[in-house]
């Protein structure tokens, strides 16, 4: 037994049904908050009860987040070291080595692989690993060891970086804690394109796997066409277009350092095929483009999340709306409109929605041909409404 666990316990009227049937979090504000849980230290374990002092299962807690504790175990006898971490990598890379060839994808996808708040990402050799939960800085040095066994890299940065650790209460670290920080961008192999990968200054861990079947979808429709492919960052939807061989294909992003990456796997995925970059602001952009009568076969916008919390959803939703108003009158007749959001706070109907009143409101008509989320390297956690975050509609307008 782990005696030496603290034990911390739900209030009278929250309800231990729903943990009981897989939901992974406690909130602070189901929590009885005594002495000894307020000074619980950030990153520790305890025994999570419910207020008849029955055994809920092994919780991380953070007293400095809404998300007071993340379950690690059922088992509240288990211990968290490196084999713990190895069974669990194991389990997962038993998972993308079925679905994928080339060793480049999402290895841990936090809850839904059963280690919540932590991502890793897979570079071949290397890794990128998020530890966005205070359980898995202060577990660290077991992880390091668990991907040792398991994946034998040859480099693990730790990107700490982003939203997700200011809501824990943790500071922004960027560090290799194997091997050495990569002086150039990583070349990464997708759908049939050449990424290039900032795994140390980019956006989260440098690349989005998350949007590979949508690019795939995107990449079938791309042939003989011109796309544009706006908030671009290093080509996602773009260079796959080129891939299925696209005549032209224009990326707009504000960011300078994401569009070189673009023209560097734009050079290394189809060096004859017409490329173009635009940095400048989104918005901005499209109604230039329009000004100047331009029209494209196919056009994608996959925005930042524009609704982040439940708070700004009403907010993201008039975004989401202005993006399809804006790039409706790009599109050829008979093109295609490819709409992403990436918000956990909307839900697939409420974009939907945005997405067509948009479109109707820019006097067009469309037919909705493909509804997609996050590639398979991004499996959903049953019980958490939070993991399906991605969704992509392909319109034909």
């Amino acid at each position: 037994m782990h005696i030496e666990l603290p034990v911390i316990r739900l209030k009278p009227k929250a309800n231990p049904q729903r943990i009981r049937h897989g939901f992974p979090w406690v909130y602070n504000n189901e929590i009885v908050m005594d002495r000894r849980t307020k000074a619980l230290q950030s990153g520790s374990l305890a025994i999570l009860h419910d207020h008849s002092k029955n055994e809920l299962g092994l919780f991380a807690v953070n007293p400095n987040s809404k998300i007071f504790g993340r379950k690690l175990s059922s088992d509240v006898n288990m211990t968290i070291d490196s084999e713990w971490f190895s069974k669990l990598i194991s389990s997962a890379l038993t998972l993308r080595k079925t679905l994928f060839s080339q060793p480049y994808y999402r290895l841990i996808h936090a809850e839904a692989d059963n280690l919540p708040g932590l991502i890793i990402d897979r570079f071949s050799d290397l890794l990128v690993v998020q530890p966005n939960a205070a359980w898995a800085d202060r577990f660290l040095p077991e992880l390091v060891d668990g991907l040792k066994k398991v994946i034998s890299p040859d480099t693990i940065i730790i990107n700490g970086t982003g939203r997700s650790r200011v809501l824990e209460g943790l500071p922004e670290t960027r560090t290799a804690v194997l091997g050495e920080m990569p002086t150039e961008p990583i070349q990464v192999p997708m759908n049939g394109a050449i990424y290039f990968a900032d795994v140390v200054e980019g956006q989260k861990t440098g690349l989005f796997y998350d949007q590979r079947v949508n690019q795939a979808f995107v990449k079938n429709l791309a042939q003989n066409q011109k796309v544009l492919d706006v908030f671009s960052h290093v080509g996602g939807f773009g260079l796959a277009a080129m891939a299925g061989g696209a005549a032209e294909v224009t990326c707009v992003d504000g960011s300078g350092p994401a569009l070189a990456l673009a023209v560097k796997g734009a050079a290394a995925t189809h060096p004859n095929t017409t490329f173009k970059t635009i940095k400048a602001d989104a918005f901005d952009a499209m109604i230039g483009l329009a000004a100047e009568s331009k029209i494209f076969d196919v056009v994608v916008c996959d925005p930042p999340a524009f609704a982040p919390q439940k708070s700004s959803r009403e907010a993201g939703l008039r975004a989401y709306e202005r993006v399809a108003r804006l790039a409706c009158p790009l599109v050829s007749e008979g093109g295609y409109l490819v709409l992403c959001s990436c918000s956990h706070a909307v839900d697939l109907e409420r974009f939907r929605n945005s997405c067509i009143r948009g479109i109707g409101r820019a006097g067009r008509q469309a037919q909705l041909i493909f509804t997609g989320g996050a590639s398979s390297d991004h499996p959903l956690h049953t019980a958490l409404a939070e993991t399906s975050y991605l969704k992509t509609l392909v319109f034909r307008i």
